[in-house]
């Protein structure tokens, strides 16, 4: 079929298209891939992109929630 030549059996980014650096963790908050990672997933093999995808979900702990505003400075006094 001409629709197998348009098939592919490699793994979609988990791009989100909201490509922000986290300061402190060095993750993309979209993705929360590594700039390594997002620099490199077009050059990966399946495997390392499912290891990838697989650890996307832990990864989102890494991002410290902001403690600013008025919750913030709440704390800072108490």
């Amino acid at each position: 079929m001409a629709d197998d030549v348009w098939r592919r059996d490699e793994i979609e980014s988990p791009c989100v298209r909201i490509c922000v650096i986290h300061p402190e963790a060095r993750i993309c908050t979209g993705c929360l891939r590594s700039v390594d990672e997002i620099t490199r997933w077009s050059k990966m093999t399946a495997e390392e992109r499912r290891e990838i995808m697989t650890a996307l979900p832990d990864r989102a702990g890494l991002l410290a929630k902001r403690r600013g505003g008025r919750a913030g400075r709440a704390r800072a006094r108490g």
